[in-house]
C-alpha cells in the first residue's frame, strides 16, 4: 500500500483547505453557539464538487477514491467537525451507500441532487431501543402489493432535521432477527413521515440531529434498496466504509489543535521565555504529533482495506477507535498548551473537546468496536 498521495489528491486536499478557509471557518461559531445549519454553505460544497467524491461520474459526482472524500472531510473538520459530520452523513451514509447497492433507476432519481448539494441525505437507523445494537430496531415495513407501509420512529438521525432523502432500515420479516431487516429510500415530502423533535447535543452544533417518526408511509417497493430481508449486508457494509471515511473527521481535528498549539507555543511568554521552550509543553506537543500521525496512518490503511475487502471489519474499526479517543486526548492538551485562553470561547478548542467526542460514540461505540476488532482476530466461535 503506497500511502503517499496522488497529485490528484493533494490537489483535492488544497482545493478544499482552500474553500473551508474562505466559506466555513467565518461561519463555524455561529453554527457551535447558535446550533445553526449553514445550509447555503452545504450547498456551495456540493457545487465545488466535494459532496459527490464516491459517487460515479454518470450520476452527478466525481468518481474517486474513499481517501479522496476522507481527505476533504479532514480538511472541514478543522473548521468545523459538525459540518464535516453532516457532510459525510449526506455522502457516505447516504450517497454511497446508494450508489454502491442501487439500481440505475435509483441512482439516477436520488443521487444527482445528493451530489450537487440541491437536496440533503440521512441514514435513518438508530431508534430509542436499538443503538449498538442496530440490529434490534422495531421499525415495521409491511408489503402491500407494490409497495410498502412502514411505521415505526428512529433517533439521534444525523441531519434527520433537514434531510430530504433518507435511506431507512426496517425489518420486514421479523422473526428472522438480523435476516429481516430491509433497506428503502423515502423522501422527505412522503406522507406519514414527520421529525418529532430537534436534539440539542453538548457538540457537533450546528450539525442537525433528531427524532424521526414513520406513521403509515406508503413507499413504492421500487424504492427498496437491494433484496427483501438483504438489508444486513447493506448495514454492516455501509458501517464499515462509514468508520473508515468518518475517522477522518478526528485526524482534522488533531490536525489544527496541533497547529494552534505549536504556533501558540513559539509566541507565549512566561517566565521570560517562550513556552516552547518548555519541557513539559514539548512533550505535549510531541505526543499530540504521534497521536495525529498515527491515527492518520491507520484511516488511511483502512480506507485501502475498505476499497479492497469491506468484508474485513477490524481495520476500520480499531482506525475510527483510536483516532477518536485520540483526538479528545489530543483536543485537551491543546487546552492546557493554552491555559486559560484555551478555556475561553475565543478559540475553537473547547469547542473541539466537546465535538471530539462524539466520535467515541457515533457509529458504534468504542466498546463495540473493540468488540469487532477482537472477534474477528479469534474467529468463529468467539462472541
Amino acid at each position: 500500500m503506497d500511502l503517499a498521495l496522488s497529485d490528484e489528491e493533494r490537489e483535492l486536499k488544497e482545493a478544499a483547505r482552500r474553500f473551508v478557509r474562505k466559506e466555513v471557518a467565518p461561519v463555524a461559531d455561529r453554527m457551535d453557539r447558535e446550533d445553526y445549519f449553514p445550509r447555503d454553505v452545504l450547498h456551495r460544497l456540493g457545487e465545488q464538487g466535494f459532496l459527490g467524491i464516491t459517487i460515479p461520474t454518470e450520476w452527478g459526482g466525481l468518481g474517486l477514491s474513499y481517501l479522496a472524500q476522507a481527505l476533504v472531510l479532514e480538511e472541514i473538520a478543522r473548521a468545523s467537525p459538525a459540518l464535516a459530520l453532516t457532510a459525510g452523513a449526506h455522502s457516505n451514509l447516504f450517497g454511497d451507500n446508494v450508489a454502491r447497492n442501487g439500481t440505475d433507476a435509483q441512482r439516477s432519481a436520488f443521487l444527482p441532487p445528493i451530489a450537487s448539494g440541491a437536496a440533503i441525505g440521512a441514514l435513518a437507523l438508530t431508534e430509542p431501543g436499538a443503538g449498538s445494537d442496530a440490529v434490534s430496531l422495531r421499525t415495521r415495513a409491511e408489503r402491500h402489493g407494490d409497495h410498502y407501509v412502514l411505521n415505526g420512529t428512529k433517533q439521534f438521525i444525523t441531519n434527520g432535521p433537514v434531510a430530504d432523502e433518507l435511506l431507512v432500515y426496517a425489518k420486514t420479516a421479523p422473526e428472522k432477527g438480523a435476516h429481516g431487516i430491509s433497506a428503502f429510500l423515502v423522501r422527505r415530502e412522503t406522507a406519514g413521515f414527520s421529525v418529532a423533535r430537534k436534539l440539542d447535543k453538548m457538540g457537533m452544533r450546528g450539525s442537525p440531529t433528531g427524532e424521526l417518526v414513520f406513521h403509515d408511509v406508503e413507499v413504492p417497493a421500487d424504492q427498496r434498496l437491494g433484496e427483501e430481508n438483504g438489508g444486513v449486508g447493506i448495514l454492516m457494509g455501509g458501517l464499515n466504509v462509514e468508520r473508515a471515511v468518518l475517522a477522518a473527521i478526528p485526524v482534522g481535528i488533531m490536525a489544527e489543535c496541533l497547529e494552534r498549539s505549536v504556533a501558540y507555543a513559539r509566541e507565549r511568554e512566561q517566565f521570560g521565555q517562550k513556552i516552547g521552550h518548555f519541557e513539559l509543553v514539548q512533550a505535549k506537543l510531541a505526543n499530540m504529533y504521534t497521536d495525529l500521525e498515527a491515527s492518520r496512518l491507520l484511516v488511511y490503511a483502512a480506507l485501502h482495506r475498505v476499497t479492497e475487502d469491506r468484508r474485513s471489519l477490524r481495520a476500520s474499526a480499531a482506525a475510527l477507535t483510536f483516532a477518536s479517543e485520540a483526538s479528545t486526548r489530543v483536543a485537551l492538551e491543546a487546552v492546557q498548551v493554552h491555559g486559560g485562553m484555551g478555556y475561553m470561547r475565543d478559540l475553537p478548542l473547547e469547542r473541539m473537546v466537546r465535538d471530539a467526542k462524539l466520535l467515541e460514540i457515533g457509529a458504534g461505540t468504542s466498546e463495540i468496536r473493540r468488540l469487532i476488532v477482537a472477534r474477528e482476530l479469534l474467529g468463529p466461535g468467539f462472541s
